[in-house]
């Protein structure tokens, strides 16, 4: 199972490149229910792609909400499956000031954003199935 736009987020080594050449992404985010303004969800993505493997305690939390699921996370040697560093970044983004911009998002529902911005709906399907009592909206 692809990810839509998956292809497309790596293709480009140049953050603008990435995102001159995919504006419409944030489109097709926004319609799977996304709730991130344009400028953060454009600079989560651009930190998820700088991001390093070691994101520690976060990438762990996305494994078990993943396994939860039944979303299998493509981890390889040495490398971090992209929902799962988004994730982290989402959890960890500060925004202006040093308030965590996203505090008041469960660790369910910034893993259901970080899926929707990679355009992941079918494991967003999966998620929302596991977590039934939960709202996603």
């Amino acid at each position: 199972m692809m990810r839509e736009g998956k292809e497309d987020i790596y293709e480009d080594v140049g953050y603008m490149k990435y995102t001159e050449k995919n504006a419409d992404t944030y489109d097709k985010y926004r319609e799977l229910g996304g709730i991130i303004n344009r400028a953060d969800y454009e600079d989560a993505l651009h930190k998820e792609m700088a991001a390093s493997k070691e994101s520690g305690e976060f990438v762990i939390e996305a494994g078990a909400i993943a396994r939860h699921a039944g979303i299998e996370l493509e981890n390889e040697k040495g490398t971090v499956d992209p929902r799962a560093k988004l994730f982290a970044v989402l959890r960890s983004y500060q925004k202006p000031g040093g308030n965590n911009h996203h505090g008041q998002m469960g660790d369910q529902h910034l893993f259901a954003e970080a899926l929707r911005m990679l355009g992941d709906s079918d494991a967003l399907e999966k998620l929302i199935k596991a977590y039934p009592n939960m709202d996603f909206n």
